[in-house]
């Protein structure tokens, strides 16, 4: 089992090793929360690389990932454990159709079915239990998607790294979980959350560190080209537009106009692929045309200009 990174340094070279390149203020968040065993809290817009922080971590510990992903409606059941009804039921038939006595030893029966044998262990249960690599990295993908009411079960499991079932008893991690969660903040998340967690808002990156994201995620793109396509892209987050695109539309962009053999931007390659970019017909609208010719032409001038023969 790979050993903790031993500085800040160290986390932003391993995440880096993986493909994720992390600023170093979110480094230095991720290595206190390596060291200190606290959950890390991390909230931003969709698509700049929360996700991808669990699963860069589990790839630099060696770690299993354990992902829960939220969603309106979200319960124990589907998130922490339930009980096996159908076999539970089909053990209490089998009993009543083997045992000689008339009546059942209840007590006996009753701490059978509930014994670990029909305990069917979902992310949350899963996350307390160490194997050979270690604790696993516990992904808690969304958590704003979810209802507030399940926020108040998570209390425990961040505070203690335990469980109560009340048929069963408490379990306890031997060794707590990485515990990672993200929110893209459509709704607040309640404070006794975040004071069990380190926080970190993670921004969409700098052109230097999206070129440098790009050249990793894509690194058969022409260079010409990714230097184009971060530029239009920042100029996009700075418009007026109902979804600003996230680094993994930037990615599939790429990736997009590198599987038509583009080397540069055109407009007609621009309109033609934008819905690789951008997720709603209002914003195409608003860019496709005119406007996407004119911001690939002041985004030529000024990268010719800050680089002469760059770009063609």
């Amino acid at each position: 089992m790979p050993d903790l990174p031993g500085t800040v340094d160290a986390v932003q070279a391993a995440l880096a090793g993986t493909g994720y390149i992390a600023p170093r203020n979110l480094a230095t968040t991720i290595f206190l929360a390596l060291r200190m065993g606290r959950p890390l809290f991390l909230e931003g817009e969709a698509g700049v690389g929360k996700t991808e922080v669990g699963k860069a971590l589990a790839s630099v510990l060696g770690r299993r990932l354990i992902r829960l992903q939220c969603y309106e409606g979200l319960d124990i059941s589907a998130a922490a454990y339930e009980w096996n009804y159908a076999r539970q039921m089909l053990e209490i038939r089998l009993a009543e159709a083997t045992r000689a006595a008339p009546t059942l030893d209840n007590h006996a029966l009753s701490a059978h079915l509930y014994s670990e044998t029909f305990l069917l262990k979902r992310p949350l249960l899963q996350a307390l239990e160490a194997d050979l690599a270690g604790p696993p990295i516990l992904l808690i993908d969304e958590l704003d998607r979810a209802d507030e009411p399940f926020e108040a079960f998570l209390l425990e499991i961040l505070s203690d790294f335990q469980l109560t079932i009340p048929e069963y008893g408490t379990i306890r991690a031997a060794e707590p979980p990485v515990v990672v969660l993200t929110s893209n903040r459509t709704r607040e998340i309640h404070d006794a959350i975040k004071r069990r967690c380190l926080y970190h808002w993670v921004d969409y990156p700098s052109a230097a560190r999206e070129l440098e994201i790009l050249q990793s995620k894509v690194p058969d793109a022409p260079a010409a080209l990714s230097r184009q396509v971060v530029a239009f892209v920042q100029r996009l987050r700075g418009a007026d537009l109902f979804k600003s695109p996230g680094v993994a539309e930037t990615i599939d962009w790429t990736r997009a106009l590198t599987t038509l053999d583009s080397l540069v931007l055109d407009p007609d390659t621009i309109d033609a692929t934008l819905g690789a970019l951008l997720k709603y017909q209002d914003d195409l609208l608003r860019v496709q045309g005119q406007v996407a010719a004119d911001m690939l032409r002041d985004i030529q001038a000024g990268l010719a200009q800050a680089a002469p023969g760059a770009v063609s």
